[in-house]
């Protein structure tokens, strides 16, 4: 079992990429890992714990400034360039892991690796938590900007095959984000994806408010890409104010310093509840042929390891062949 890593994508490149592949061989005996880029730079960073890791050297590293397409093409010595190759020719290699540019890792994944048939276009789906014990799936996050009623109907389809691959649920509830719960509320696309959801046999709860999709009553939210994406960073800012105000406001008192310190253990459970980057990873572009996972830039190598744990999860709990079986089943094959 191999997996291949963009060592040279992300804010953090390549120390915390490696240094996180090294995490993942140490966990995994049956694991190989290959990791792409400067191979001078990288093997000064093993400093020799190469055990299981090959090294495919690629000089030229793809920035969030390239244009993705151009950059795909192009930059063929490039560290991602090089990764998806190893991922398209290579059946061995289960996955490929980055952390580099959103817009190239979804070109790549389109261009070298190629869709599911049958799925229109791949979609971004991250894991978030929610005020209960479980999380919740949010796809598409900013994958697809403009976005038809069939493409929202897919997100659905895949999304639950997700779900269930990844939390072993056999009918997660599929809910569609919108600014009200009735069915007639909404744009024409929300309306038109309503009722391709409706009558999918996806164990569908209806529209969801954006207020309510950390409820825990739903586990995979629809949205496109640019509502979704909106979602997800006015969630990520309002989280990072409340805490930043709680805290502001905890060391402004003394009495509240000395009952935060009796806080301690309830303050990490709930850092550690909600930073599921450290749980899972990256997000996978779903809807491609193999596994593509994208991390966030500023990860770090437990978020590398934790990526890799959820390539393994979901090799092993045959997503790809679930999202095919789901969308063979519900749409037929296009």
């Amino acid at each position: 079992m191999k997996i291949v890593i963009d060592a040279f994508g992300g804010d953090n490149a390549p120390k915390e990429i490696v240094e996180g592949a090294i995490l993942a061989i140490n966990k995994y005996s049956n694991l190989n890992i290959i990791l792409c880029g400067d191979e001078k730079k990288i093997r000064e960073i093993l400093n020799g714990r190469d055990e299981r890791i090959e090294i495919c050297h690629a000089p030229l590293v793809i920035s969030n400034d390239d244009v993705p397409t151009e950059a795909i093409r192009g930059k063929k010595e490039s560290s991602l360039v090089k990764a998806f190759d190893i991922l398209k020719e290579r059946e061995d290699v289960i996955s490929l892991i980055s952390a580099g540019s959103t817009g190239a890792i979804l070109t790549g994944a389109i261009m070298k690796i190629g869709r599911i048939k049958g799925i229109s276009r791949p979609a971004l789906a991250p894991i978030l938590p929610t005020k209960k014990k479980s999380d919740v799936i949010l796809i598409d996050s900013g994958a697809n900007i403009d976005c038809k009623s069939i493409n929202l109907y897919h997100f659905a389809v895949m999304g639950s095959a997700y779900y269930s691959a990844l939390y072993n649920v056999n009918k997660p509830r599929v809910g569609l984000l919108n600014i009200g719960v009735e069915e007639h509320k909404g744009t024409e696309l929300t309306r038109e994806a309503y009722s391709l959801i409706k009558d999918s046999g996806l164990n569908f709860i209806g529209n969801v408010e954006a207020r309510e999709y950390m409820s825990g009553n739903v586990d995979v939210m629809v949205a496109d890409g640019f509502a979704g994406n909106v979602l997800l960073k006015g969630s990520e800012g309002a989280v990072g104010a409340l805490l930043s105000v709680l805290k502001n406001s905890i060391k402004s008192h003394t009495m509240s310093k000395i009952g935060a310190l009796f806080m301690r253990k309830t303050f990490k459970e709930i850092k550690n509840r909600m930073d599921v980057l450290s749980r899972h990873g990256g997000s996978p572009f779903l809807g491609c042929k193999k596994l593509v996972m994208k991390n966030h830039g500023s990860c770090k190598r437990e978020n590398i390891l934790a990526s890799v744990d959820q390539s393994i999860i979901l090799y092993q709990n045959k997503l790809i062949e679930k999202i095919e079986d789901l969308i063979k089943k519900q749409v037929g094959e296009e």
